[in-house]
């Protein structure tokens, strides 16, 4: 089952059960994929809409949005707010990868590293371009991003 199909059972069970929270953020995660579609597409056939890794690199974009919000209600002193933020990044991360931890991504660029032969920061590209085709959705690329270059600089 792809991704929009995930979202739309999801969808269709949050309905069924009434939890209101949980429909809102699926429909907000619903309404991204139709925006991107939209935008490749120009509203064309549903079906044949964005492919399983856009729908999760516009879900990562989602989560980091909601973490930034997250931050700036806390430091705001809307508690309430930045709690509602946080369940929605619980519902969104329902449909992510399972991240992958320091010594994974450590090990992945590594690998990566070794795949294109680089061996100057010059080949950094190559690199991150290697990674982000393997591992979206499951790492942190700014995290990753100095990590690499710690390792060719």
């Amino acid at each position: 089952m792809n991704m929009r199909d995930r979202v739309n059972v999801a969808l269709k069970d949050a309905m069924r059960s009434k939890e209101a929270d949980r429909l809102s953020t699926l429909r907000l995660i619903n309404a991204a994929i139709k925006d991107k579609d939209i935008a490749l597409r120009g509203g064309a056939d549903e079906d044949s809409g964005v492919g399983d890794a856009d729908v999760l690199a516009i879900m990562g974009r989602m989560v980091k949005q909601r973490q930034e919000s997250a931050r700036a209600y806390e430091e705001g002193g809307r508690l309430e707010l930045a709690e509602k933020e946080r369940a929605e990044i619980k519902v969104i991360e329902e449909f992510l990868p399972k991240q992958l931890s320091e010594e994974e991504t450590a090990a992945a660029i590594d690998a990566a590293i070794a795949d294109v032969s680089a061996e100057s920061i010059r080949d950094m590209g190559k690199v991150m371009a290697v990674l982000k085709g393997k591992y979206t959705g499951q790492m942190d690329f700014g995290k990753a991003g100095p990590m690499v270059k710690d390792r060719l600089g």
